[in-house]
Protein backbone atom coordinates (compact mmCIF):
# COMPACT_ATOMS: atom_id res chain seq x y z
CA UNK A 1 0.00 0.00 0.00
CA UNK A 2 1.63 3.24 -1.11
CA UNK A 3 -1.21 5.61 -0.24
CA UNK A 4 -1.77 6.90 3.29
CA UNK A 5 -5.07 6.28 5.07
CA UNK A 6 -5.84 9.99 5.17
CA UNK A 7 -5.55 11.81 1.85
CA UNK A 8 -3.26 14.80 1.81
CA UNK A 9 -5.25 17.84 0.57
CA UNK A 10 -2.16 19.02 -1.31
CA UNK A 11 -2.77 16.09 -3.70
CA UNK A 12 -6.49 16.72 -4.13
CA UNK A 13 -7.50 19.19 -6.82
CA UNK A 14 -9.04 22.49 -5.84
CA UNK A 15 -12.35 21.59 -7.49
CA UNK A 16 -12.56 18.55 -5.18
CA UNK A 17 -11.79 20.53 -2.03
CA UNK A 18 -8.01 20.25 -1.93
CA UNK A 19 -5.26 22.68 -2.83
CA UNK A 20 -3.72 21.06 -5.93
CA UNK A 21 -3.91 23.18 -9.07
CA UNK A 22 -4.57 21.56 -12.42
CA UNK A 23 -1.17 22.71 -13.69
CA UNK A 24 0.64 21.10 -10.75
CA UNK A 25 -1.44 17.93 -11.20
CA UNK A 26 -0.22 17.76 -14.79
CA UNK A 27 3.39 18.32 -13.66
CA UNK A 28 3.06 15.47 -11.16
CA UNK A 29 1.75 13.25 -13.95
CA UNK A 30 4.59 14.15 -16.31
CA UNK A 31 7.19 13.59 -13.59
CA UNK A 32 5.67 10.19 -12.77
CA UNK A 33 5.76 9.31 -16.49
CA UNK A 34 9.45 10.25 -16.67
CA UNK A 35 10.22 8.05 -13.64
CA UNK A 36 8.38 5.10 -15.16
CA UNK A 37 9.84 5.55 -18.62
CA UNK A 38 13.37 5.62 -17.20
CA UNK A 39 13.01 1.95 -16.19
CA UNK A 40 10.58 0.78 -18.87
CA UNK A 41 13.37 -1.08 -20.68
CA UNK A 42 13.49 -3.50 -17.72
CA UNK A 43 9.96 -4.64 -18.55
CA UNK A 44 10.39 -4.50 -22.31
CA UNK A 45 13.54 -6.64 -22.20
CA UNK A 46 11.41 -9.42 -20.68
CA UNK A 47 8.22 -8.82 -22.66
CA UNK A 48 9.14 -6.95 -25.86
CA UNK A 49 5.77 -7.63 -27.50
CA UNK A 50 3.63 -6.41 -24.58
CA UNK A 51 2.76 -2.72 -25.14
CA UNK A 52 0.67 -2.19 -22.00
CA UNK A 53 3.23 -0.36 -19.79
CA UNK A 54 4.46 1.84 -22.65
CA UNK A 55 0.86 2.62 -23.58
CA UNK A 56 0.16 3.61 -19.96
CA UNK A 57 3.03 6.10 -20.04
CA UNK A 58 1.83 7.47 -23.37
CA UNK A 59 -1.70 7.79 -21.99
CA UNK A 60 -0.70 9.77 -18.88
CA UNK A 61 1.23 12.15 -21.09
CA UNK A 62 -1.79 12.46 -23.35
CA UNK A 63 -3.97 13.19 -20.30
CA UNK A 64 -1.53 15.85 -19.10
CA UNK A 65 -1.72 17.41 -22.54
CA UNK A 66 -5.52 17.46 -22.50
CA UNK A 67 -5.80 14.91 -25.30
CA UNK A 68 -7.68 12.19 -23.39
CA UNK A 69 -9.84 12.01 -20.28
CA UNK A 70 -8.92 10.70 -16.86
CA UNK A 71 -10.78 7.41 -17.33
CA UNK A 72 -8.74 6.51 -20.40
CA UNK A 73 -5.46 7.06 -18.59
CA UNK A 74 -6.67 5.21 -15.51
CA UNK A 75 -7.74 2.24 -17.63
CA UNK A 76 -4.30 2.12 -19.28
CA UNK A 77 -2.77 2.11 -15.81
CA UNK A 78 -4.85 -0.91 -14.87
CA UNK A 79 -3.69 -2.75 -17.98
CA UNK A 80 -0.04 -2.00 -17.17
CA UNK A 81 -0.51 -3.33 -13.64
CA UNK A 82 -2.07 -6.48 -15.09
CA UNK A 83 1.09 -6.92 -17.16
CA UNK A 84 3.13 -6.52 -13.96
CA UNK A 85 1.30 -9.33 -12.19
CA UNK A 86 2.54 -11.80 -14.80
CA UNK A 87 6.20 -11.22 -13.86
CA UNK A 88 8.55 -10.94 -10.94
CA UNK A 89 11.60 -8.82 -10.20
CA UNK A 90 12.69 -5.78 -12.17
CA UNK A 91 10.24 -6.24 -15.04
CA UNK A 92 7.32 -6.49 -12.63
CA UNK A 93 8.31 -3.34 -10.75
CA UNK A 94 8.86 -1.42 -14.01
CA UNK A 95 5.36 -2.32 -15.24
CA UNK A 96 3.90 -1.28 -11.88
CA UNK A 97 5.76 2.04 -12.20
CA UNK A 98 4.05 2.62 -15.55
CA UNK A 99 0.67 1.66 -14.13
CA UNK A 100 1.09 3.96 -11.15
CA UNK A 101 2.10 6.81 -13.45
CA UNK A 102 -1.03 6.41 -15.55
CA UNK A 103 -3.37 6.50 -12.56
CA UNK A 104 -1.96 9.85 -11.41
CA UNK A 105 -4.70 11.30 -13.62
CA UNK A 106 -7.22 9.83 -11.18
CA UNK A 107 -5.34 10.22 -7.86
CA UNK A 108 -2.39 12.59 -7.92
CA UNK A 109 -0.76 10.91 -4.91
CA UNK A 110 0.13 7.93 -7.11
CA UNK A 111 3.08 10.02 -8.29
CA UNK A 112 5.18 8.43 -5.54
CA UNK A 113 4.06 4.98 -6.59
CA UNK A 114 5.59 5.47 -10.02
CA UNK A 115 8.84 6.73 -8.49
CA UNK A 116 9.00 4.06 -5.77
CA UNK A 117 8.36 1.18 -8.17
CA UNK A 118 10.99 2.56 -10.54
CA UNK A 119 13.52 2.56 -7.70
CA UNK A 120 12.47 -0.99 -6.76
CA UNK A 121 12.96 -1.99 -10.41
CA UNK A 122 16.57 -0.83 -10.55
CA UNK A 123 17.28 -2.31 -7.12
CA UNK A 124 16.08 -5.67 -8.42
CA UNK A 125 18.67 -5.66 -11.22
CA UNK A 126 21.61 -6.25 -8.88
CA UNK A 127 22.16 -8.19 -5.65
CA UNK A 128 22.25 -6.54 -2.24
CA UNK A 129 23.94 -4.38 -1.07
CA UNK A 130 24.61 -2.96 -4.54
CA UNK A 131 20.85 -2.67 -5.02
CA UNK A 132 20.69 -0.03 -2.32
CA UNK A 133 23.31 2.06 -4.13
CA UNK A 134 21.64 1.85 -7.54
CA UNK A 135 18.36 2.74 -5.83
CA UNK A 136 19.92 5.90 -4.40
CA UNK A 137 21.29 6.78 -7.83
CA UNK A 138 17.81 6.33 -9.35
CA UNK A 139 16.26 8.42 -6.58
CA UNK A 140 18.70 11.22 -7.31
CA UNK A 141 18.00 10.99 -11.04
CA UNK A 142 14.28 11.24 -10.34
CA UNK A 143 14.74 14.27 -8.12
CA UNK A 144 16.81 15.97 -10.81
CA UNK A 145 13.76 15.66 -13.11
CA UNK A 146 11.42 17.46 -10.70
CA UNK A 147 10.07 20.76 -12.01
CA UNK A 148 10.64 23.61 -9.56
CA UNK A 149 6.89 24.20 -9.19
CA UNK A 150 6.35 20.79 -7.54
CA UNK A 151 9.80 20.06 -6.13
CA UNK A 152 9.12 20.88 -2.47
CA UNK A 153 5.71 19.20 -2.60
CA UNK A 154 7.18 15.94 -3.86
CA UNK A 155 10.19 16.01 -1.54
CA UNK A 156 7.88 16.57 1.43
CA UNK A 157 5.62 13.76 0.23
CA UNK A 158 8.65 11.48 0.03
CA UNK A 159 9.58 12.36 3.61
CA UNK A 160 6.06 11.69 4.84
CA UNK A 161 5.45 8.46 2.91
CA UNK A 162 8.94 6.98 2.74
CA UNK A 163 8.12 4.28 5.25
CA UNK A 164 5.04 3.03 3.40
CA UNK A 165 7.00 3.20 0.12
CA UNK A 166 9.57 0.61 1.23
CA UNK A 167 11.99 3.34 2.40
CA UNK A 168 13.21 3.80 -1.17
CA UNK A 169 13.45 7.57 -0.79
CA UNK A 170 16.06 7.37 1.95
CA UNK A 171 19.23 8.70 0.35
CA UNK A 172 21.46 8.32 3.42
CA UNK A 173 25.01 9.53 3.23
CA UNK A 174 26.34 13.07 3.17
CA UNK A 175 23.18 14.59 1.76
CA UNK A 176 21.24 15.44 4.85
CA UNK A 177 20.72 14.75 8.52
CA UNK A 178 17.34 13.08 7.99
CA UNK A 179 18.62 10.79 5.25
CA UNK A 180 17.00 12.77 2.45
CA UNK A 181 18.85 14.54 -0.29
CA UNK A 182 18.83 18.25 0.35
CA UNK A 183 17.60 20.51 -2.43
CA UNK A 184 20.48 21.42 -4.69
CA UNK A 185 22.56 18.37 -3.75
CA UNK A 186 20.50 15.62 -5.26
CA UNK A 187 21.25 15.93 -8.98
Amino acid sequence: MILPKDRDPRFITIRRGGTLTDSDHRLLALWAAACAEHVLHLFESERPSDPRPRTAIEQIRAWAGGEINMSQSRAAGGHAMAAARELSGAGRHAAYAAGQAAVVAHVAAHELGAAAYAIKAVRATVPRPEGENVGRIECRWQRAQLPDAIRELVLDDQRLRNEICWSVFDCDGPDGPDGFCLPGLDA
